[in-house]
């Protein structure tokens, strides 16, 4: 009977798409040992004897894992609390999803693009109206083959939503707090530093940055009112990058022609919150992500780092713990 090289715990609770995994990676991965714990004891148990392991580990849960070495996040940015500080003092190395909804994002975010830019949540509300009120003014498009775009992150989503912005003939620059290199269709990409130098250049400002100590309210009443009188802002980063009260205020004023948001500071958006009626406000569920193949890419990023752990090899994916990204 072969020795199990490592241990690797599915910490509950986890999705349906889990269930046929425990299988998968026992096929994929040569001597791993993997434990599903479903209840609590079960799971401290499991934890007990742990290498590695996918989910959400509490405080409670890493003191349970004294032999922890790796930790797969189950989503590209998880929810805030996942980087407490005992997981940021702790020697696991972390890694998460990143780049497994890369196409689907980015095709998203030029979908709200698009709409704001040819007045799609306009026409959409006298739709619903029933109302035939034709915009044929200079101002009512924004042509995409005149306008600057500025990314602020130009990781792998920022890098193919600039790279479809360019093919629509935008002027495409970004910003990055790690990323020097300009993408394919960036003219270049400057430092976090320099934001606000660049900001008022822009008629689209497209948010792909993660949720991180540094980016929580990033675009705030003070950055807001540096973007361009008319620019348009999208985000499809997290919803704590913006803070929804300063940016209905930018709306009401006629300061931005429009806003698209797919993620939001609250999610669900409470019901009696004004941009859900607001004009020149687009918004999604936090969908950005959505489309086919996801589960399975999940499942490659798990099986393609537990064969790096068994190898010994680096790990793809890992994470600034301090960062949390």
């Amino acid at each position: 009977m072969t020795t199990a090289t490592f241990t690797l715990v599915l910490v509950p609770p986890l999705p349906d798409e889990t269930r046929s995994w425990p299988d998968k990676l026992v096929a994929a991965v040569p001597g791993i040992e993997v434990l599903c714990p479903q209840g609590p004891e079960d799971v401290g148990a499991a934890l007990g004897r742990a290498d590695a392991a996918y989910g959400t580990l509490t405080p409670e849960l890493l003191g349970m894992a004294g032999n922890l070495r790796w930790l797969q996040a189950p989503q590209a940015g998880p929810p805030p609390g996942f980087y407490h500080p005992a997981l940021v003092r702790h020697p696991v190395q972390v890694t998460n999803m990143r780049d497994t909804y890369t196409d689907h994002v980015a095709t998203h975010t030029l979908a709200l693009v698009l709409a704001l830019a040819r007045q799609l949540p306009h026409y959409v509300r006298e739709q619903a109206a029933a109302n035939w009120a034709p915009d044929w003014s200079d101002g009512g498009v924004l042509p995409l083959g005149e306008a600057r775009a500025l990314v602020v992150g130009t990781g792998a989503v920022g890098a193919e939503t600039g790279r479809l912005l360019a093919a629509f003939g935008t002027r495409v620059e970004g910003v990055d707090a790690r990323i020097t290199e300009a993408p394919p269709g960036f003219d270049r990409v400057v430092p976090a530093d320099l934001l606000d130098r660049v900001l008022p250049q822009a008629d689209i400002v497209v948010l792909t940055v993660p949720h991180t100590p540094r980016t929580e309210g990033l675009m705030d009443a003070g950055r807001i009112a540096l973007m361009k009188r008319g620019a348009c802002l999208i985000n499809v980063g997290r919803g704590p990058i913006v803070r929804l009260d300063d940016l209905v205020t930018a709306l009401d004023s006629g300061r931005l022609r429009g806003a698209a948001l797919d993620v939001m500071e609250q999610e669900p958006l409470p019901a009696d919150h004004p941009l859900w009626r607001h004009p020149r406000a687009l918004l999604t569920p936090h969908v950005a992500g959505a489309g086919p193949h996801a589960a399975e890419r999940r499942f490659e990023v798990l099986a393609d780092n537990a064969r790096r752990f068994a190898a010994g090899q680096p790990l793809i994916n890992v994470v600034d713990k301090s960062q949390w990204f």
